[in-house]
């Protein structure tokens, strides 16, 4: 069984989420942004054994740690789809904008793409090519725990901006009603930022995509 803890990074208050096989303890960590000594220290006190970083999306607060990360543990980088990668080479300057520490590109060990899946573990989640809040966003999804990483595309009670370059905002509907509908009213859903919330409750209440 899937199971998964999320830990806020970064003065965005980025949800990094640590999921990990029960079974196995074999982990993964999505969108470790930064406070990465944070991160490895609730890594250490699950008792996890950290096999992978799995990225929804490349803007910094999402991606800012992964090449310090990988490199310090030598974890292989699985995602995003290969429309992140101006976002990538560009993550240097996206830290010195934002006042973040300084933020190496890197080159994903392997790219995603719509109807892949991952593998941690005995556990087994599908990628979902969801674009609009950036070209290459994925969303990790797991039918056994009824759980969704859907990094910035989905929010309680709102959705992802996209008025960064090459956002598009009916595409970013279109990913949501075609893309995040179909996994079914009772999943819950762990957002970029915010609470949790279950694709039922936004059907019928977010503002931006109820109906």
């Amino acid at each position: 069984m899937l199971k998964y803890q999320t830990v806020p990074v970064t003065p965005f208050a980025q949800n990094c989420s640590i999921v990990w096989c029960a079974e196995t303890q074999d982990a993964a960590i999505i969108d470790p942004g930064g406070d990465l000594e944070r991160l490895l220290a609730e890594v250490k006190r699950l008792q996890l054994n950290l096999k992978a970083i799995w990225l929804t999306h490349a803007h910094i607060d999402h991606a800012g740690g992964t090449a310090e990360l990988a490199a310090k543990l030598d974890l292989p980088i699985i995602g995003p789809h290969p429309g992140d990668q101006f976002w990538i080479d560009g993550l240097p300057q996206q830290s010195a904008m934002f006042g973040f520490p300084p933020a190496g590109h890197f080159t994903p060990t392997r790219w995603l793409a719509d109807g892949d899946t991952v593998q941690i573990g005995h556990s087994t989640l599908n990628v979902r090519h969801c674009p609009g809040h950036t070209p290459g966003h994925v969303v990790f999804h797991s039918p056994e725990a009824q759980r969704a990483f859907v990094g910035d595309v989905l929010f309680a009670g709102s959705i992802g901006r996209t008025d960064f370059p090459q956002g598009n905002h009916a595409q970013l509907i279109s990913s949501i009603k075609e893309r995040l509908w179909p996994m079914g009213d009772e999943t819950v859903f762990i957002p970029g930022h915010g609470p949790e919330s279950s694709f039922g409750e936004e059907r019928r209440l977010n503002p931006y995509v109820k109906g």
